[in-house]
Formats: structure tokens, C-alpha cells, sequence
């Protein structure tokens, strides 16, 4: 069953048809830039033009970078603050002619996508997938259930957001090395699992690529720390099994 996902990013939206048998893009994925000012009205028209290059016209999952329940966009630390209480659902299904549109967390479909299909398939207790590119994202999972909307890349770290310290994009301003930005990171992880105790770390974002270079240098945190097995094509995949759930619900 193919059903076409996209993933709104501070820096890119990306997305492709997805086969939700094998959790895996039946096309290449195409890319865009996420505009700045990130209007809700600039980035919809982003994520049709990413619509429109396959030719899609069914149902699309769409993550977004922020809280969104409801179909509404309830905070944007990395986008526009004019989404903030937007009706995003009925924002990109009308500028995609009509088509019916599933809105969510964009860190909780890439955990959905590895939890069901990558590092986190079986594992039981709590998993903690968190993402790291323009912001820091966050899913949590108890047993296989999701907890929606965590957003722990806000929490407070050295007095400050954590994702502005530990962020990709944090290590790219900084022009921070492997082990400088590796050393951030493991901060930020003690801290997650002070709080949350999880079993297992998923680390994801485009940075996932690279886990070599910073993954067998952090040190001192107890739970178990992999790379996504999906990269950074875990959110497109999730966001196309949240839209196949909707429609299922709805039949």
C-alpha cells in the first residue's frame, strides 16, 4: 500500500509516495527549502510543490516542527510564529486542492516510523527517539505507545533551550568539532535520562548519517544510544503511517 508522506523541516520539506508494507520511499525523495520567513502560507506552498513533482492526488501525512494536536499547530520555535493556532490541516488540504491531510508532530512520526519499521521494532520499556537538525525533536514511547508532543529540546540546559546548545545547527554556527559538539550532546542526553530513565536512545536527524563520527564518543549515559535505522528519511515514512491510520479510522 502506497501512501506519500512529507516532513516540513526549519531548513528543508521533503517528501515521497511510501510503501507502508516495507516502510520504505517507492521514490526518490524531493526536496525543497523551507522559506524564511516560514509562513504558514510560504511552506504550503512548499509542500505542494513537493506534492505536485509525483503527481499525487490521494491522502498526504504531513509532519510539522512543533506541538500539533488536532490538526492545529500549537507552538513554532523554528518556523514562522504565525502558525501558532493555525488550522494546519485545513491550510495544506486546501492548498493541495482538497486532499485530506494528516497533521503531527514531525520528531513523533520519525519515532513511529523507527518504532514500527527501524532501531526501536520489539523493543518494550521506555524509548526515547529524539532528532537533531535545526531544533532537537522528541518522541516518547512506553511499550510501544507513543506519548505525543513531548518537544524536549526546550528543556532547560545551562540556562537556555537545550536544542539552541546541542542542535545540528548549533554545531554548524559554532563551527563545533565532532567531539566538542559529542561532548553537548552527552550533556543533553544525561539530562533526558535523568528525567525519563529510558531503555534506549534512538538518535535521528540527517546528522544520523554521520553517527560514527560522534556516537562512540559520548560517555556516561546508561541506556543504550543507536543511530535511526531510517536516517532522515524516518519522518517522511511516519508521517505517511499516520495519514494510512487516519483514513482507517475514518472508513
Amino acid at each position: 500500500m502506497n501512501v506519500f508522506g512529507v516532513d516540513i523541516g526549519g531548513s528543508g520539506i521533503k517528501g515521497a509516495p511510501v510503501d507502508l508494507d516495507r516502510g520504505d520511499l517507492t521514490q526518490e525523495r524531493y526536496k525543497v527549502l523551507t522559506p524564511h520567513p516560514a509562513t504558514p502560507d510560504a511552506v504550503a506552498d512548499g509542500v505542494a510543490e513537493v506534492v505536485r513533482h509525483f503527481g499525487w492526488t490521494g491522502p498526504v501525512g504531513i509532519t510539522f516542527p512543533g506541538v500539533v494536536t488536532g490538526g492545529i499547530t500549537r507552538t513554532a520555535a523554528n518556523v514562522d510564529k504565525g502558525w501558532i493556532g493555525t488550522d494546519a490541516a485545513a491550510l495544506l488540504g486546501s492548498r493541495l486542492g482538497g486532499s485530506a491531510v494528516t497533521v503531527l508532530n514531525d520528531a513523533d512520526a520519525a519515532g513511529v516510523a523507527e518504532m514500527t519499521f527501524g532501531a526501536g521494532k520489539g523493543r518494550n520499556g521506555t524509548v526515547m527517539m529524539l532528532t537533531f537538525g535545526t531544533g532537537i525533536g522528541s518522541a516518547l514511547f512506553v511499550d510501544g505507545r507513543l506519548v505525543p508532543n513531548t518537544e524536549l529540546g526546550h528543556l532547560e540546559l545551562h540556562g537556555r533551550d537545550a536544542e539552541t546548545h546541542a542542535s545540528t545547527k548549533a554545531k554548524e554556527d559554532e563551527d563545533l568539532t565532532w567531539p566538542h559538539w559529542a561532548r553537548r550532546v552527552q550533556k543533553y542526553l544525561a539530562h533526558v535520562e535523568m528525567l525519563f530513565s529510558p531503555g534506549l536512545f534512538i538518535i535521528g536527524g540527517g546528522v544520523s548519517r554521520k553517527a560514527e563520527k560522534f556516537l562512540p564518543l559520548i560517555e556516561g549515559v546508561r541506556a543504550e544510544i543507536v543511530p535511526a535505522q531510517l536516517q532522515n528519511n524516518a519522518g517522511i515514512v511516519g508521517a505517511a503511517m499516520a495519514c494510512s491510520a487516519t483514513a482507517s479510522a475514518t472508513r
